[in-house]
């Protein structure tokens, strides 16, 4: 496995909370990503977590933030870990996932 694959592997999200109207209430349901999801929110967070980041060239930051990511610390890997937090928060309306397409 290369750096870079492992990097984009630990800030790839496994479950996130995606919003359910039911009656005049909004939900924060749970539900599993699929792995295309997964690879793009993992990349995603990493170039954002890379463009954040100020005064050196973006190769610099992007290598820096993919070497943090790899280490399992960075913005990224924070970004996933505050994702399954609010997943975990709100297991009780992991019901109505099934009403989610």
């Amino acid at each position: 496995n290369s750096v870079v694959e492992t990097a984009i592997e630990n800030a790839a999200p496994t479950i996130m909370v995606k919003s359910k109207r039911v009656g005049g209430s909004v939900y924060q349901v749970p539900v599993e990503v699929k792995p295309k999801k997964r690879l793009f929110y993992s990349i995603k967070w990493i170039l954002e977590a890379s463009r954040g980041k100020s005064g050196k060239p973006m190769f610099k930051r992007l290598a820096e933030e993919l070497l943090a990511a790899y280490s399992g610390q960075g913005a990224a890997v924070k970004k996933k870990e505050e994702v399954h937090k609010m997943a975990d928060a709100n297991k009780a309306f992991a019901y109505m996932a099934k009403y989610i397409n």
